[in-house]
């Protein structure tokens, strides 16, 4: 395990593209407060200036739910005018709301790159109404970060506001010497010239706060190197467990290579040990030679049943033994003499097989194993009283 204060354990790598789609499944994605407050006033600035002949025919329509005519049935006029008010206020939330959300969503598809709806982020969270934690993020760093950010947009913009009504200090101190016309003439002139000063702090703001944002929302999905070998095992999987793997894909491919040619040597088998036909190991011994008897061919399942196929063709003896035939597959290797173990029961196959070849009528002998040479047909060890079945 890595010390603390190790360097490697320092989140130092850039978020990799499974963690930042991780983080936003999670609905931890890139967004800008002030960056919707610019955008929104933006928008709403240009609706004023779009819709100018819609504006007046409402105020008109709105002015007329307030006026009464004479002798006017009141309790049938206010249920009227009441359904036509509450009509003009789902029109007028249409034409306003509408595009203004519409903006939103782009503005934020625009600050995060695409648009993201995580349903994880909606499930309720025990830890939002811990009042600790609450009393913790409130003196957190964060928190008084944004607090200075507040201040700062506070007092930027009332100082971009100042200073345009101070340009403007001459138009306004002539105010009160106008006619009403005149004075909504001047201060309707006024108004783009401060709407627009404060649209470009907020264009300034905006932008200082999403390179605020994204520094930090990088930031908070940095990686350590550790995290990154993590990572990697969890996707593509431990390199040592691929490794084994593959090793043991090439052995079993070497094995079925090895199994597969050795089927021609079957022919000059001394006997096939079978069990009775999901294992068949093929043994080749010289009568009087020294050495112990060696394993020609053997398999299982579809190679076995090759293997029983040519010794027949072959008149090679087939000895039906569950428990040596899986000793022999087991624990023997193509090429390679018999176990030392196994010595005993093979040569009592043996020899009962070179006497029924030469004529004689025997009993078949009951053949007996060491207890550590018992197995199951997943190469397990049997346990003592198993039946070698």
């Amino acid at each position: 395990m890595a010390e603390e204060g190790d360097s490697s354990q320092e989140k130092t790598e850039d978020p990799s593209q499974r963690k930042i789609e991780k983080a936003a499944e999670d609905g931890k994605v890139l967004t800008s407060k002030d960056m919707f407050v610019f955008t929104g006033l933006f928008g709403g600035l240009l609706m004023m200036f779009a819709v100018p002949g819609i504006i007046e025919p409402a105020l008109g329509s709105w002015g007329a739910l307030l006026s009464l005519e004479r002798g006017a049935d009141l309790d049938a006029l206010i249920g009227q005018r009441i359904t036509e008010g509450i009509k003009m206020i789902l029109i007028a939330g249409a034409v306003v709301g509408l595009p203004l959300m519409v903006l939103v969503v782009l503005t934020q598809a625009a600050v995060a790159g695409n648009l993201n709806f995580a349903p994880k982020a909606m499930s309720f969270k025990g830890n939002r109404i811990n009042p600790l934690k609450g009393l913790a993020r409130m003196v957190s760093m964060k928190a008084l970060v944004e607090l200075g950010k507040a201040s700062l947009k506070v007092v930027l913009l009332f100082g971009v506001a100042i200073g345009i009504f101070y340009v403007q200090a001459p138009k306004i101190l002539q105010l009160p010497f106008r006619s009403l016309g005149e004075a909504v003439a001047t201060a309707g002139s006024m108004f783009p010239a401060v709407l627009g000063g404060l649209l470009l702090m907020l264009a300034a703001i905006a932008l200082l706060d999403f390179m605020w944002q994204r520094h930090t929302h990088i930031k908070s999905l940095k990686m350590s190197k550790q995290d990154q070998k993590d990572e990697y095992k969890q996707t593509e999987g431990s390199p040592e467990v691929k490794a084994k793997i593959r090793r043991m894909q090439m052995e079993n491919s070497a094995n079925a290579s090895r199994q597969q040619t050795a089927l021609n040597d079957v022919p000059s088998a001394t006997a096939i040990i079978t069990n009775p036909t999901h294992f068949a190991v093929a043994l080749k011994y010289d009568v009087g030679s020294s050495q112990a008897p060696k394993v020609l061919a053997m398999g299982r399942g579809k190679i076995a049943e090759m293997i029983i196929e040519r010794g027949n063709d072959a008149d090679v003896t087939v000895f039906r033994s569950p428990l040596l035939a899986r000793a022999l597959f087991f624990s023997g290797e193509i090429g390679g003499e018999i176990p030392e173990m196994l010595y005993q029961a093979v040569a009592i196959v043996l020899a009962y097989i070179y006497r029924v070849d030469r004529g004689e009528d025997l009993e078949r002998p009951d053949v007996d194993l060491p207890e550590d040479m018992r197995f199951d047909e997943f190469g397990k060890p049997l346990v003592t009283g198993a039946g070698g079945v």
